[in-house]
């Protein structure tokens, strides 16, 4: 009788599956020991409890020893190492994640453009030895994230075949459509489609992958914006089944804060609540007129913790991006909207910064805590204002002399601080978009800027700058927000074209945001007032993130961090893991990884919060573009908004919305742009100058690409001379 082969030991297993080249499954490992009939039951039954006891991962008829990753798998490019390689994280891994150095890409079928921060490619997975850095290598096959080959755009058919009109403004000619690619797809629908090369005729056609519906739908305005620029609109099932199984907050370790009447404030349609204040005299006869300020944030670390799937999107995505339909939140809705929503009467955990300012306004110190809190009441900016103004509604007439008031009182303390301090005072009236049910804009406004906005920007401000004063004190690694003064050569064209105006602007000086203070107190009043803000805003650096701290020019700071928004901005998660490092607040701080990365996130959300501006100024100029499009041939005022030397962008006085003049439309003469006026100079006399006020009709609307073309109804006006200035 034949002797049966016996299973194989658990060792062997392991063995086998770690030196297999490819990939490995039950079969293979059956036929590799010899094993037939009821033994493969046998093998069966043990590799489910060698997967049962962690030993073993097993995925679509795969087995891998546990913590081992399978020969080809995905991967999220996460940082730059010292030596300057490139490395990322397994996509789908819990806990603590191998680093996998990116290697170059090999074959004729390989992604030529190499991955960055932020990337998610497919790989080829190799073990290493002897590295202690790295455990395994990949070489790239695809990376997922490139959308280079990638065009949004309108599909019209025509008797000689379809072609697709490209939303990008930039787009000089349409494209023809690869008619295999067509099926069903309307003429007029928003679709995406991907370049592949015409044999034939060497120039590129496009192939439809997507349909988004009709373009006039209201719907896609906001789509056409997250398709172009990246936005990541949907999470990973990964990433909201790793917020549907969040537990309640510890209790463990927090202050309770539950008694103090803080309350949020906010716009009036908010969906997340992630900052409340509360404010009440100082008792301490040492500080006689003093008040005590409590600030307190959202505790999102207490949820997303490092290295997890949640956080491995939030930092992919760098921020919430805000158009006027809808959001693209940085975390998923359970997080932002619920779990960590300061919602009213209900029990929220929460960092707060507890901070004593003197009579004058100045910062005599203050406390951070890791606590339980309760917000007392909810309100809108205008329901604050209103009660303040003695127009109290029901709710707030119950705040109003203990909640309100004092939080008004510690306001005027500390805004004399800020005058003080003397931050740049830049007037630029943001437009808001009121919509209606369809989603279509009926009216554009720029809503009053409340004493009640001011009051807790102020007060966001200080609680940011108690952060990076905290951390730099207790020397523990943080993302800065930086803001660098103006250059030289963006000084220069302010100077020449303050000119121009009769405004002098004098050089050679240690700048600081006083000396613009005092040009716009200049300007005010003037019919230039407005070309002046623009100008000394376009003179402007870009603020950013930054692990060194650079001060911030425009708040007239010495260090500043964002600590208030860690729901929206990644940025701030990473501050409130430092502060709960840097005080022993819990286990759920920085990470190693937080801190090695700390460069490449805050290039990554400094890059984030720019798409995200792009995306929400063209969604606008798009909608107020549909808005503006029943009224081709109608006249406007608006004052001129920008100057090259095609022509002259206008800004209109009562929508806001930005069209472009071609210079053509100026009239019979040429026109040579003036760069130092900002001007377009014509040879008999007539001028049109950044400011101005003029009027214009509308000649076309485009609403797919937001563009808006005017002709000019005004006469230019005549250039002033220069006047010399005596040195």
């Amino acid at each position: 009788m034949k002797k049966s082969t016996p299973l194989p030991s658990e060792a062997a297993i392991l063995d086998f599956i770690r030196s297999s080249p490819g990939v490995v499954g039950k079969r293979e490992i059956a036929r590799a020991f010899n094993l037939s009939g009821a033994k493969k039951l046998g093998l069966k039954q043990l590799l489910k409890e060698m997967e049962r006891r962690g030993q073993l991962d097993r995925k679509r008829k795969s087995v891998r020893t546990s913590g081992q990753l399978p020969p080809v798998t995905t991967l999220e490019i996460v940082g730059i190492d010292d030596e300057g390689e490139v490395f990322g994280i397994p996509e789908t891994w819990e806990g603590d994640a191998p680093r996998v150095l990116i290697r170059a890409s090999t074959g004729r079928s390989a992604d030529t453009r190499p991955p960055k921060p932020g990337d998610h490619i497919l790989a080829r997975i190799e073990a290493l030895t002897g590295d202690p850095s790295y455990t395994y290598a990949a070489r790239p096959i695809k990376n997922l994230s490139d959308k280079s080959n990638r065009v949004l755009g309108v599909l019209r058919h025509g008797r000689n075949g379809s072609r697709l009109i490209s939303i990008d403004k930039k787009s000089k000619r349409d494209l023809d459509v690869l008619s295999s690619s067509v099926g069903e797809a309307l003429d007029g629908e928003l679709v995406t489609a991907e370049l592949v090369r015409d044999r034939g005729r060497g120039h590129p056609i496009a192939r439809i992958k997507a349909r988004h519906g009709d373009v006039a739908d209201p719907r896609n305005v906001s789509l056409i914006a997250i398709q172009q620029h990246g936005i990541p609109n949907a999470f990973p099932q990964r990433v909201l089944d790793g917020a549907d199984v969040l537990e309640a907050f510890s209790r463990a370790g927090r202050d309770d804060f539950r008694k103090l009447p803080l309350i949020t404030i906010d716009p009036a349609d908010a969906r997340d609540h992630d900052d409340a204040v509360h404010a009440r005299a100082d008792d301490d006869p040492n500080n006689e007129g003093g008040h005590i300020v409590t600030v307190a944030i959202a505790d999102v670390a207490a949820y997303v913790r490092p290295q997890s799937a949640l956080d491995r999107e939030a930092r992919f995505r760098g921020n919430s991006t805000y158009f006027p339909d809808r959001v693209v939140p940085m975390l998923p809705e359970r997080i932002s909207n619920d779990l960590c929503s300061l919602r009213e009467a209900e029990e929220r955990p929460a960092l707060a910064v507890v901070i004593t300012f003197d009579r004058s306004g100045k910062k005599q110190r203050h406390r951070f805590h890791r606590v339980i809190m309760r917000s007392a009441a909810k309100l809108s900016y205008q329901e604050a204002q209103a009660a303040i103004d003695r127009r109290p509604n029901p709710v707030s007439t119950q705040l109003l002399s203990e909640v309100l008031q004092p939080l008004w009182n510690a306001y005027a303390a500390v805004s004399k601080a800020r005058q003080k301090r003397s931050p740049l005072e830049l007037d630029l009236p943001e437009r808001r978009l009121k919509l209606d049910a369809s989603g279509r804009v009926s009216a554009v406004h720029v809503p009053a800027r409340l004493d009640a906005h001011k009051l807790i920007e102020e007060f966001m401000i200080q609680a940011n700058v108690a952060a990076a004063e905290e951390l730099e004190k207790r020397k523990v690694p943080l993302l800065y927000r930086v803001h660098g003064e103006p250059s030289k050569e963006k000084v220069r064209g302010l100077v020449s074209f303050l000119k121009t105006l009769g405004l002098n602007f004098a050089m050679g000086q240690v700048l600081s945001t006083q000396h613009f203070n005092r040009l716009l107190v200049q300007a005010e009043g003037k019919e230039f007032q407005q070309a002046v803000h623009e100008v000394v805003l376009r003179s402007q650096a870009q603020a950013t993130y930054a692990p060194e701290n650079l001060g911030h020019f425009g708040l007239s700071l010495l260090r500043y961090a964002h600590f208030t928004s860690p729901i929206r901005r990644y940025a701030d998660l990473i501050v409130h893991r430092a502060l709960i490092t840097a005080l022993g607040l819990g286990e759920d701080g920085l990470s190693e990884e937080d801190k090695a990365m700390l460069s490449v996130t805050a290039e990554m959300t400094s890059a984030s919060e720019r798409r995200s501006a792009l995306a929400e100024r063209d969604t606008v100029d798009r909608m107020v573009a549909a808005f503006l499009a029943e009224h081709v041939g109608s006249t406007f005022s608006g004052r001129i908004s920008g100057v090259v030397g095609a022509g002259l962008f206008v800004k209109l006085d009562e929508s806001g919305a930005d069209g472009f003049v071609p210079a053509s439309m100026l009239g019979h003469d040429y026109f040579k742009f003036d760069e130092s006026r900002h001007a377009l100079v014509g040879p008999k006399g007539g001028m049109f100058q950044l400011g101005d006020n003029v009027v214009v009709r509308l000649l076309e609307a485009a609403p797919v690409k937001g563009g808006l073309r005017f002709s000019m109804l005004s006469e230019g006006k005549k250039p002033t001379t220069r006047k010399k200035t005596s040195r």
